[in-house]
């Protein structure tokens, strides 16, 4: 039996008044995806407890058989993993943007979609910045993907690291326009000492060489989603069987080591919407024929849906449809598997950033008939029989048959 969830990542919406009411679920065309529906069983779940933030950290990690009210120490930790980077429990991992603040507001959470390379020079010079500035700094910078970086903090003590870790901080991309005096950690001296190296870095930052050359500059970082690795229990060992992780977003490729998966990598996957969306689906095929399960990433959509881009987030979702949902299905005809497809949460256009509404679900199985389900949108799915359980359930489900 073969088995392969897609997770087009915050593809689920709000009615949009330029689509005539419709979702872009429901206004993409999907005839792959959607004869994953009509053939298979429709309903909803949710990837978010209660308690956190709908962050993509959390749905992924449900998404991925963990739940995390049990394992989930923060997002920082988790993109760590993907780089294989040495920490100890003093260390305490913080998600790093490079954003554009102007007149004390967030401008833009992820300085113009800056390049790698750019971002790189950016890195590296604030290590040495902060280093011959102060000689005691207990930090580090390093360079991830993008926008997309990691800060780790050496504190002196675990008790230090665990309070540091608790402190409640603010994605960047829930901030748009807001000012960033707002959106402050507290008055602890740990917390402090955080926030005097956001700001400090705007100092270095603002006259740097690779500044001058943007229309958006990077003259910022912000630091979030921090906490201490975590321990997850071995996938193969847990579920009995292997699994794969395609994903141009480190934070997946993260989950995916701690929990003992191969991560694929695959040349073109950018995490936006010039990844390359028919490499992805050709390495998903291959993938198939020495895993057991594949889980396949695409994180355009939710792009789109903080950009309030509604054309984008279209196009992307049938994307998916054509390059990926299609070809690595036909590619499974003639074998037993079973296939799911739902976003991690919705990432609705009129919003701008995540909401923790439940999220459309489809299980296909190749040797059952489904429930009449309609297609794969937040109204298509509601004819499905599927029981609304957590998302971390997923798994479990898939590999049982017990939808």
């Amino acid at each position: 039996m073969k088995y392969v969830i897609f997770i087009p990542d915050g593809a689920s919406d709000y009615p949009v008044d330029e689509l005539d009411g419709k979702t872009p679920l429901m206004a993409a065309n999907t005839p792959n995806i959607d004869k994953l529906a009509k053939n298979g069983f429709g309903g909803f779940t949710n990837n978010v407890p209660e308690q956190y933030n709908p962050g993509s950290d959390v749905a992924n990690m449900s998404i991925f058989g963990y739940n995390p009210v049990d394992y989930y120490t923060g997002r920082g930790p988790l993109e760590a993993g993907s780089e294989g980077i040495p920490t100890t429990p003093k260390d305490v991992i913080f998600r790093c943007n490079t954003i554009f603040s102007e007149n004390g507001e967030m401008d833009d959470f992820n300085a113009g979609h800056i390049s790698t390379e750019e971002a790189d020079e950016l890195m590296k010079g604030l290590n040495e910045y902060f280093t011959e500035k102060y000689p005691d700094f207990k930090g580090k910078f390093y360079t991830g993907v993008s926008y997309r970086h990691l800060f780790i903090y050496s504190c002196d003590s675990i008790e230090d690291a665990e309070i540091l870790s608790g402190i409640q901080t603010i994605p960047p991309h829930d901030m748009a326009g807001e000012k960033l005096s707002d959106n402050l950690f507290g008055d602890c001296e740990l917390a402090q000492e955080i926030q005097q190296i956001m700001f400090g870095s705007k100092e270095y930052l603002k006259d740097h060489e690779v500044n001058q050359k943007r229309e958006i500059p990077a003259n910022m970082v912000w630091l979030w989603g921090q906490g201490v690795t975590p321990k997850l229990p071995n996938f193969k060992e847990t579920y009995g069987i292997t699994a794969s992780v395609i994903t141009g977003v480190n934070l997946l490729k993260g989950i995916g080591n701690f929990a003992g998966m191969n991560i694929v990598n695959v040349p073109g996957a950018t995490g936006y919407f010039d990844t390359d969306y028919k490499q992805k689906g050709e390495y998903g095929i291959e993938a198939l024929k020495e895993t057991d399960l594949l889980l396949i990433h695409i994180e355009a959509p939710d792009e789109a849906g903080h950009a309030q881009n509604i054309e984008e987030k279209v196009k992307a979702i049938e994307r998916i449809d054509e390059f990926i949902v299609g070809p690595i299905i036909d590619s499974l005809k003639g074998q037993d598997f079973r296939a799911a497809i739902l976003p991690d949460h919705p990432t609705p256009i009129s919003v701008g950033t995540h909401t923790r509404d439940d999220v459309p679900l489809v299980i296909y199985d190749s040797n059952r008939e489904g429930d009449g389900c309609e297609s794969f949108d937040e109204e298509g799915v509601k004819k499905g029989s599927l029981e609304n359980k957590k998302g971390h359930y997923l798994i479990s489900r898939l590999i049982s048959g017990e939808f």
